[in-house]
């Protein structure tokens, strides 16, 4: 895995875990934010990195073992309510999940996610630098620790 040196940033209880349709309360604040959710489901159970694309995961619902980084990676587990920013090239993969896992997936506008389960490339470490950096924090907009921790 490329991995990125900017920080992973994991949002413990972003969103009440008692509220009513969590998944569209989440939707509606990305969108708020200028990170459009463009699925919901999962995620894939082998390691994989986005090039394309910073990803951010909203835990609607369920709890899920993932690893970040790879395969020797950091293993945490994410609860509903919970948020993970993962920038451009960071591995993850699902180790185990409850049957209840509903996942948001929201991207910065323009970005397209692709997935890549091989080792970095000279044209898959172009391709994760002309990724832009995002001008907001999916869960806090302007002024939440994304634009201050994701500096160019």
């Amino acid at each position: 895995m490329p991995n990125n040196p900017l920080p992973v940033l994991i949002y413990r209880s972003a969103f009440s875990a008692t509220e009513n349709d969590l998944a569209t309360k989440m939707e509606r604040v990305f969108i708020e934010n200028s990170w459009p959710p463009q699925w919901r489901d999962g995620i894939y159970p082998f390691h994989h990195y986005h090039s394309t694309a910073h990803e951010v995961l909203g835990i609607a619902t369920g709890q899920v073992d993932v690893i970040l980084g790879g395969e020797n990676g950091h293993a945490l587990t994410a609860r509903t309510g919970d948020v993970l920013v993962l920038p451009a090239g960071t591995g993850h993969c699902r180790i185990s999940a409850s049957d209840d896992l509903l996942v948001i997936g929201a991207y910065p506008p323009g970005e397209h996610w692709d997935i890549c389960r091989t080792p970095a490339t000279t044209e898959v470490l172009d391709r994760m630098r002309r990724v832009k950096f995002p001008a907001s924090d999916p869960v806090t907009g302007t002024k939440g620790a994304l634009p201050k921790l994701w500096t160019a």
